[in-house]
């Protein structure tokens, strides 16, 4: 079948339903189309090579992709981040008589924009529409502290209602985003869970656990956005406590994000020597770097919305194969818990993330070796690509008559 994928951000900007979903689409015979933005997420600066233009097509490993301008921008700033979405919004529904008529519409949502395109889309050439909803909105952005205004907020919400009904399937990342959109009046039997995967070409082959001790060091790593939503003045407090009852652990945060820098010089200020900020890294370098730690944590703002969203980066860390803590409740928290493949604490508990640390440092090397075997292999089963093009395939021919 003719698959339209229509989403704001798309490699080379870093996202796991981009170029890898689109390729395994091919693979398996549908004829892929992408309407995408100019890549500049999540700096806000477009990459080498390009430039705004009003339209721009690439032909990458065979799939099709038409770029339509947008103004870059991905900062602390409302105004920029408005202009971001809503000239993404207004140039992919121009976009959308540019493309091949599909036989169905996917949609990736953030940011809730991405509705109006997948509406004109829907509307132009009477094709199914698959949203595929990765953050709920406007519960993120208040959650984030993006948007505080409450008519801001309201205005959000009372788009996303309008557009999810119009969506003949809406598919969600976890269980709780289900129980929340039921709540809010969509029918059960039209939100399917498929659970996001991980880029799986950075992922290491063979990783193994190494059990801590006095005489090396213990490293903890954080890879990804540093952003509020992430709360990781939490973490640095977890290290100030460890450099006396874990003297071995080491903190590694790697990425970039509007509170990186804040969160460096508030590590330094707190002469924090167990802890080393590390750049953004390009996803290829990313396996060595997870291959090289001892245990890798996610951590979450204690908020409602979180305790039904499972991070992104949660995929990767079982697919490498080491023990994980996570440091966010409910939906993720029951997940590694069913995989077997770390351990859970409770967000923005600084001691409590230290005393999980000490659980992990202190654990033989059996135990930590069945974690990460159990991490792997669930999910290979249950989170990867395969599994969730599977899960997907299922439901374009459940729509596609």
């Amino acid at each position: 079948m003719r698959v339209l994928l229509l989403s704001q951000w798309f490699d080379p900007e870093p996202t796991f339903k981009g170029l890898t979903f689109a390729q395994e689409l091919a693979r398996r015979g549908h004829q892929v189309e992408v309407l995408t933005g100019f890549p500049n997420y999540p700096g806000g600066k477009l990459y080498p090579g390009y430039r705004v233009h009003l339209w721009q097509r690439e032909s990458v490993n065979g799939i099709s992709i038409l770029r339509v301008p947008l103004y870059p921008s991905h900062d602390q700033s409302a105004l920029g981040r408005v202009l971001n979405y809503c000239s993404f919004a207004v140039s992919a529904s121009v976009g959308c008589l540019f493309v091949r008529r599909p036989d169905i519409i996917y949609a990736y949502h953030p940011p809730a924009t991405i509705g109006l395109p997948a509406l004109v889309a829907k509307t132009i050439y009477r094709a199914p529409l698959v949203y595929d909803i990765q953050d709920l909105w406007p519960d993120t952005v208040a959650a984030t502290g993006m948007v505080r205004s409450g008519w801001i907020l309201g205005l959000l919400s009372r788009w996303c209602r309008f557009v999810y009904p119009k969506a003949d399937r809406l598919v969600v990342q976890s269980p709780g985003f289900k129980r929340a959109l039921s709540q809010r009046g969509v029918p059960e039997d039209r939100i399917e869970v498929i659970y996001n995967w991980c880029n799986e070409s950075t992922i290491p082959a063979d990783s193994q656990p190494r059990r801590a001790s006095a005489e090396r060091i213990f490293k903890v790593l954080f890879a990804g956005t540093m952003g509020l939503a992430q709360a990781l003045d939490s973490v640095l407090e977890a290290a100030r406590i460890c450099a006396s009852s874990l003297p071995h652990a080491l903190f590694v945060f790697v990425g970039g994000g509007v509170d990186r820098d804040r969160l460096e010089r508030k590590s330094q200020e707190m002469a924090l020597t167990n802890v080393q900020f590390l750049p953004r890294m390009p996803m290829r370098e990313m396996g060595s770097v997870l291959s090289d730690a001892d245990v890798l944590l996610v951590h979450l703002k204690n908020d409602p919305l979180f305790g039904i969203t499972i991070p992104s980066k949660t995929q990767a860390y079982l697919a490498a194969g080491k023990p994980v803590l996570m440091a966010v409740s409910g939906d993720a928290a029951a997940l590694i818990q069913r995989s077997g493949g770390g351990i859970a604490c409770k967000p923005e508990d600084p001691q409590g993330i230290a005393d999980a640390l000490a659980e992990l440092a202190a654990a033989d090397s059996s135990r930590l070796s069945e974690m990460a075997e159990s991490g792997r292999s669930f999910y290979v089963r249950e989170l990867s690509l395969r599994a969730g093009a599977d899960r997907f395939e299922r439901v374009f021919d459940s729509l596609v008559q």
